[in-house]
């Protein structure tokens, strides 16, 4: 007998609203009211920036890293990408008001981008470590997961284990100008859906890296599509069926979703 698949299920940016991904994790049945893990054997990917723009960034990364201890005893499996809002943090904290001459300094890029100084009081050394090991890129089902709809990240390799093994000799240095380079990439954005050429962008990534389709963050689809943030209920699938954006927006009010995956055609 075919042995039946475990559902994967994958959360977009939270950005600190820790009420609002709890009420999203139990109407899926993947935690249950007390906030423990419920899931069994399925798997939950989430797509990075759970700081930032919110109250309570460090309480979900918090939430997160339990969920996965649990989960793991469960047969299950919890893991994230790395965003650009966890590389603006760890930033902060590692070089403070340093500038490297291309831009503001650290703490005053952070801030422009949402900082949250209670998530920085917060921030203990377990949570530097796990943050400082998350995976910019992931490979799940056939789908490719990634934060940004952006292609820098060929700048880092050209496979899969080649940018994440970049990524972590980066964050496990104080080369604040590779630092601001990367961050400086971060802030790129709507690579696959250009009118014209964004498929074919699209197809030529996945063909380097692999896998049928791209699941990625980054973007509120509000923003995209020009919708209020409260009507966004539902990923985005684009450029031909090659590109799903999970970003429902939570912190500009939209309700947000857990998008279980789908086979690729």
């Amino acid at each position: 007998m075919q042995q039946e698949t475990q559902p994967i299920y994958v959360v977009g940016d939270v950005h600190g609203q820790l009420k609002r991904l709890e009420k999203l994790l139990e109407e899926v049945h993947l935690i249950d009211h007390k906030h423990h893990w419920c899931g069994g054997q399925s798997t939950l990917w989430f797509m990075g920036d759970f700081v930032d723009r919110g109250p309570d960034g460090i309480a979900v990364v918090d939430l997160v890293m339990r969920l996965q201890k649990e989960a793991t005893a469960a047969g299950g499996m919890v893991a994230s990408v790395l965003g650009n809002h966890e590389m603006l943090l760890l930033a902060a904290y590692r070089f403070g008001r340093r500038s490297t001459g291309l831009g503001s300094n650290f703490i005053s890029r952070w801030k422009m981008n949402g900082g949250n100084r209670k998530d920085l009081a917060s921030l203990t050394q377990t949570h530097l470590e796990w943050l400082a090991q998350l995976p910019p890129m992931a490979f799940v089902e056939d789908h490719l997961l990634l934060h940004a709809d952006a292609t820098f990240y060929i700048k880092y390799g050209r496979t899969i284990d080649e940018v994440n093994a970049t990524f972590s000799k980066l964050l496990h240095r104080s080369d604040a100008l590779a630092w601001e380079e990367l961050l400086e990439e971060f802030a790129r954005r709507g690579a696959f859906y250009h009118a014209l050429e964004g498929e074919d962008i699209a197809r030529r990534f996945l063909n380097i890296f692999g896998g049928r389709r791209i699941i990625h963050g980054h973007t509120p689809i509000s923003a995209v599509l020009g919708e209020q943030p409260k009507k966004v209920t539902a990923p985005w699938v684009y450029a031909n069926g090659l590109c799903v954006n999970v970003d429902g927006g939570i912190f500009l009010g939209g309700p947000g979703f857990v998008h279980r995956l789908s086979p690729v055609a």
